[in-house]
């Protein structure tokens, strides 16, 4: 609630028992001969009354933490982008230990041209962690290992009877190389039922040496791959470029260079 008073010296009123009220939307219609006057709005209420020596004015206005609440939450645009970040993975849960696969973005780099480059390619983030009883696991104990876009591909391209196997050095190149040694195996188990994801982790840094061991079925080994499949374009930057592409694009590229592609490939 907002109350200006202000003093004025007294006027003489023409009619002072004549009465206008009125309501507009965003204009107002004043006269000599008006003694109170109202305008009201959607969402604010404004009185004004004249008398011999006060001016007064009130002013209320709707609630702003009501509005806030109804911009807390942006829909996606056009491109389908969100305005906060999102996080999502898909977990197995076995007897033995439990598996959390996760997503995780590329990095870009800005140019002085305004534009972005590629500076990191995105990645699937593997969690296993121990089973610490009935439904329960210990994930204070979890092992990690990163996918590359390579590495999800040869996964995607498994077949019932294929097997795969990826080592890691999280400190090649540097001091402590050979220090730490992770070695991830996809096999098919013996029945024909699925895969088993096994990972050994040698850390001599802090004397760990573990191995966890997780059977994953036909139907989770086929949610995976098709997570894999729909997201390796992403983690490589492909959509950032799709979506960035203009048809004024295309027609200034064309107004460049006057030769194709295909006839730069062939004249070389």
């Amino acid at each position: 609630m907002l109350q200006l008073n202000l003093s004025s010296s007294p006027s003489p009123v023409q009619n002072p028992n004549k009465h206008i009220s009125q309501t507009h939307s965003y204009h107002s219609l004043f006269s000599n001969n008006t003694k109170l006057f109202n305008l009201e709005t959607k969402n604010s209420s404004l009185s004004v009354s004249n008398s011999y020596e006060n001016l007064s004015l009130k002013c209320r206005h709707s609630d702003p933490q009501k509005s806030q609440q109804q911009q807390r939450f942006s829909p996606p645009d056009q491109q389908g982008t969100l305005s906060s970040r999102v996080y999502v993975g898909y977990s197995v849960y076995k007897g033995k230990a439990a598996l959390k696969v996760e997503p995780r973005p590329p990095e870009f780099t800005p140019l002085d041209s305004g534009a972005f480059k590629l500076s990191k390619e995105g990645f699937v983030l593997l969690q296993f962690a121990p089973a610490a009883g009935v439904r329960q696991y210990d994930w204070s104990r979890k092992q990690v290992f990163s996918l590359s876009v390579t590495e999800i591909g040869s996964i995607i391209s498994l077949g019932a009877k294929d097997s795969c196997e990826f080592f890691h050095d999280p400190f090649k190149g540097k001091s402590d190389e050979g220090r730490v040694r992770k070695v991830l195996k996809v096999e098919p188990l013996p029945d024909g039922s699925g895969h088993f994801f096994n990972l050994s982790v040698q850390n001599k840094l802090i004397n760990v040496d573990e191995s966890v061991y997780i059977p994953i079925t036909k139907a989770e080994f086929a949610v995976l791959t098709s997570g894999f499949s729909f997201i390796l374009p992403y983690l490589i930057g492909w959509h950032a470029f799709a979506t960035s592409m203009k048809p004024e694009d295309a027609s200034r590229a064309s107004n460049t260079n006057t030769r194709s592609g295909a006839e730069f490939e062939w004249s070389r």
